[in-house]
């Protein structure tokens, strides 16, 4: 069964193109923290400036530009500038160790790598016995950033190479959740068209006004808080160091009329919420990169005063797949949507399309999707079927809407029946002592396979009281075994859980215990 997405762009366009609707004198970015402006011409003219400084550094075509950055317009008009040329931005989460440094870095081997002012030191550290030239970015009062050698700013080429809507726009990887971490190099086309999809999905213009609350080294922030905004020659608002307590303030003082994080993000700002009330133009929130729960879906709802719109999407699909629509249109809870810009599919197996109601592996294919990942030809065949790539993620179409039961190889198979992590889950954060759960299997003699699951609370509670809540709401064979207690739930920095190996790490502790 193959879901029907909305249309798209239909003739590839170059990552350029995002900015060319814009007014010219429209804001196209804010900095909250000193109130710090720049309209689309300013835009425009600080990535040829930035395109021309790359260039004076050694960029060329086809090149990687490594990137540890703070949030801020910077590091969006950096990534612009590399298009400019035809080389690749690839973004690293700042907070990396100097080994994850080194990991990265030798796998993405970029001719540069930015850096703050300010560090990190332990990306210097890695780059070093590499060979890697490090540039610093230095931020003045007016104008593009400096790129800075040894002291000495770049000067800007007066001519440069310019890339295309086919060269490679940005290098990410996967978050290695059941495997070493791949490459997905998204293509300018791959970007433009889901910026453009996610623009249309959610109607906006150049009168909407982004709150970018997601770190922008991830597909998430830049795509949907970012890319898809300026698409229209709306305003992006980018914290230069996000806090919850600020947010609502902040927001207010904006204007701004929709914001996107991931679950995580929004219980930190909805735990931080201030007696000042949602910005008074607010239209909708959008919740994507791991499960909502109906719960935290009603309580968004109701300190936002706007729809919460759950969406699905993925690095190597250009970030969104799907999502709930706008009112009129029915929000479910539950289900990351309908498709958009994207077909969406079930299937078996053995790879044949599954009827609406039947569970299986979700496919997709569109202009966001990658061709294939770097250099490992091996995880590249085994990701696509019939020009369909797979998800690894389990999931249901009903009346048109996709629901998702978790990742295929983190389902518990408890004597033969599948149990998705997900639900149980949710059952627990239906507790109101539990304020983040996680669910993942555990050996055993007789089933193979059970559930277990680690909260953290926010009020007393016994693991017995969690268990019995959960037999209240779940099939006896979905009821975990056993419930530990957590000071913090692991999470990745986009606020993803890696089910099997906190599972492993929790029972492994406690058997060493």
């Amino acid at each position: 069964m193959v879901a029907t997405p909305e249309p798209t762009a239909s003739q590839p366009e170059p990552l350029s193109a995002l900015l060319a609707h814009g007014s010219q004198r429209a804001t196209a970015f804010v900095t909250p923290e000193d109130g710090r402006t720049q309209d689309y011409a300013q835009v425009a003219e600080a990535v040829e400036t930035l395109a021309g400084r790359l260039a004076a550094a050694g960029v060329r075509r086809g090149d990687r530009v490594g990137m540890t950055l703070p949030n801020g317009p910077e590091f969006v008009l950096l990534l612009f500038a590399a298009a400019q040329l035809g080389a690749a931005a690839a973004p690293l989460n700042p907070a990396y160790t100097q080994s994850e440094f080194t990991f990265y870095l030798e796998d993405i081997a970029p001719r540069l790598l930015l850096v703050s002012g300010t560090g990190p030191q332990a990306a210097v550290a890695a780059a070093g016995p590499l060979s890697i030239p490090v540039i610093e970015l230095a931020i003045g009062a007016d104008g593009p950033p400096d790129l800075v050698i040894d002291g000495a700013p770049v000067q800007a080429a007066a001519s440069f190479d310019r890339g295309d809507a086919d060269d490679i726009a940005l290098v990410l990887h996967t978050s290695g959740t059941t495997s070493r971490p791949k490459q997905v190099p998204l293509r300018q086309r791959n970007l433009t068209a889901s910026a453009r999809t996610i623009a249309a999905h959610y109607q906006l213009t150049p009168d909407d006004v982004s709150f970018c609350v997601m770190p922008l080294f991830h597909i998430h922030g830049l795509v949907a808080s970012s890319f898809a905004a300026l698409s229209t020659g709306g305003t992006v608002v980018v914290p230069r160091r996000f806090t919850a307590h600020r947010f609502w303030p902040q927001a207010r003082d904006a204007a701004a009329t929709w914001l996107s994080a991931g679950p995580t993000l929004h219980r930190m700002i909805l735990d931080r919420q201030d007696d000042g009330g949602a910005p008074p133009g607010l239209r909708f929130a959008r919740s994507c990169s791991s499960p909502l729960s109906p719960e935290l879906l009603e309580r968004a709802e109701a300190a936002y005063g706007v729809p919460m719109l759950e969406a699905y999407g993925m690095t190597e699909a250009s970030h969104q797949m799907s999502s709930n629509p706008l009112p009129p249109a029915a929000r479910v809870p539950s289900s990351v949507g309908v498709p958009t810009g994207t077909e969406i599919a079930v299937v078996s197996p053995a790879g044949a399309f599954l009827s609406p109601g039947e569970a299986g592996e979700v496919v997709i294919r569109g202009p966001g999707v990658m061709n294939g990942y770097l250099a490992n030809p091996a995880a590249t065949a085994d990701a696509f079927i019939d020009g369909w790539f797979r998800t690894g993620d389990r999931g249901v179409i009903r009346d048109g809407y996709l629901y998702l039961e978790g990742r295929l190889k983190e389902m518990i198979l408890r004597g033969g029946e599948n149990i998705s992590p997900a639900e149980i889950e949710q059952a627990l954060l239906s507790h109101a002592a539990v304020a983040d759960a996680v669910c993942f299997g555990v050996d055993d003699d007789k089933y193979g396979e059970v559930p277990a699951a680690a909260v953290k609370l926010n009020q007393d509670a016994e693991p017995s009281e969690l268990i019995k809540h959960c037999r209240e709401r779940l099939a006896a064979y979905k009821v975990p075994v056993t419930v530990y207690v957590l000071p913090e739930i692991p999470r990745t920095p986009t606020g993803k859980v890696q089910r099997r190996r906190v599972g492993e790490s929790i029972v492994g502790s406690k058997a060493a215990g």
